[in-house]
Parts: structure tokens; C-alpha cells; sequence
């Protein structure tokens, strides 16, 4: 058999990242060895979807890979954020991964920039979801079996009452015309809780929504309830 590549993969916590992983798992030509995802040092969260650390430990651990935590502050500017990067980037490579896999669906500058910046790094990326239509892929993922909620919405493109809400067939027939369905132009951000690429659920529940730097966050929290089993 032919030695598979090694692969990283771009872990936002989110459903695009999370569908990544599935359909990575089904290709014969390499094997995902672990999760990269991008900390605000400031809140102790996942950049952007503002999802606390422990919920993305238990991610990790549900899809049965280790976790690599790159720090950025907040505010960030672009040279510290290319320095984090690229420090993760170095060590990936060192240890011998070769590939690394991003969830990017159809913006065009999202991924050039990627593509130079690894350039010459000693990883190549790839885009597995790449100009799948969007419509089709966010119901194939429900379809699937896939689980999330929306953890931020920007509320200059999307109300600010969809903060919190299932990533199902009825938020899509309730999303403005003008959303993209797997909110791809940054009208949302999720958290993913189960699916196909988990051995088990991450129980979460829905906590505080709040409004910060203008957009709105559903604060989501590990849900330690504990299952009740019936006996007849």
C-alpha cells in the first residue's frame, strides 16, 4: 500500500470545518493527523466564532484528534497573525505533514492568499468543499447528519434573533434571500455538536446572547446535564 499524506486540517469549529474532516476521511491518499485553530488570547475563544476553548477540546476529542492552538491577540494586526501562523506552519512540517486542508467554499481572494503565503512552506493546500454549490452542501450536510448552531451572526446582513439557533432545514427556509446558506460571506458563524465525523455528541447548551464589536454572539456552554435512563 502507498504511504498516505500527512494532513493538518484548519479547525474553526465550525460546520464547513467539520464537513471538511467527513469527507477528508473517505479518501484514500492521505490521513488528517490533527486539528490547527486560531485562540483570541483576550476572550479565551476561537477567533471570530467566539467559541469558548473547552467546547474545542471536546470537539477535538470527539473527532479522535489532537488539538493545536495557535494565540493571537486581540486586536490582531496581519504581520502577527502571519507569524503565528507560520510558527504552526514550521512545526506541522517538522514533524511531518505535508498537506493542509482549509473549508473555504467559493471566496477567491480567501484562498489565493492562502495558497501564497504556504508557498514554498513545505505544505500544500487543498479545499475539499471548493465550489460545491452552497444551497446543495448546507442540506447535504443536515442531510447528513450533521449538527451545529449558529454561534455569531453579523447583524448587518442577517437578524440578530438568529444568534443561537439550529444550523437546520428551518433556518434555511428562514434565511434572507441575500445570505448565502452556509453564511460563507461572513453572515454567520457555527458550532458544530455531532455528525458523522464524531465518535460521540459534544453536549453544549445555549447561555447569554450578547452584542460585541458589532455583531451578535450566542455564548454556548458545555452542557454537563446528565443523561436520565429509563427502566421498565
Amino acid at each position: 500500500m502507498p504511504t498516505r499524506a500527512k494532513a493538518l486540517l484548519s479547525w474553526s469549529s465550525g460546520k464547513d470545518s467539520a464537513w471538511t474532516l467527513h469527507l477528508l476521511r473517505q479518501r484514500d491518499d492521505l490521513e488528517v493527523v490533527g486539528l490547527l485553530s486560531t485562540i483570541n488570547t483576550a476572550y479565551q475563544r476561537v477567533a471570530m466564532h467566539a467559541v469558548r476553548i473547552a467546547l474545542l477540546e471536546e470537539q477535538a476529542e470527539a473527532a479522535g484528534l489532537p488539538l493545536t492552538l495557535v494565540a493571537i491577540p486581540s486586536p490582531c494586526s496581519n504581520d502577527a497573525y502571519e507569524q503565528a501562523i507560520g510558527e504552526a506552519v514550521r512545526q506541522a512540517v517538522s514533524s511531518g505533514i505535508t498537506v493542509i486542508a482549509f473549508g473555504d467554499l467559493f471566496l477567491e481572494d480567501i484562498r489565493r492568499y492562502r495558497e501564497e503565503k504556504l508557498n514554498g512552506s513545505g505544505l500544500t493546500p487543498i479545499f475539499p468543499l471548493w465550489h460545491i454549490p452552497t444551497n446543495a452542501l448546507a442540506r447535504d450536510m443536515i442531510a447528513g447528519g450533521l449538527r451545529a448552531r449558529l454561534t455569531c451572526v453579523n447583524p448587518t446582513q442577517l437578524p440578530g434573533s438568529f444568534a443561537g439557533r439550529e444550523f437546520d432545514a428551518a433556518l434555511l427556509s428562514d434565511l434572507p434571500p441575500s445570505v448565502d446558506p452556509c453564511g460563507e460571506r461572513g453572515e454567520f458563524h457555527t458550532f458544530a455538536y455531532d455528525g458523522p465525523m464524531f465518535c460521540q455528541p459534544v453536549r453544549v447548551q445555549c447561555g447569554e446572547v450578547v452584542e460585541r464589536d458589532g455583531f451578535v454572539f450566542a455564548d454556548l456552554l458545555p452542557d454537563a446535564t446528565p443523561t436520565i435512563l429509563t427502566i421498565s
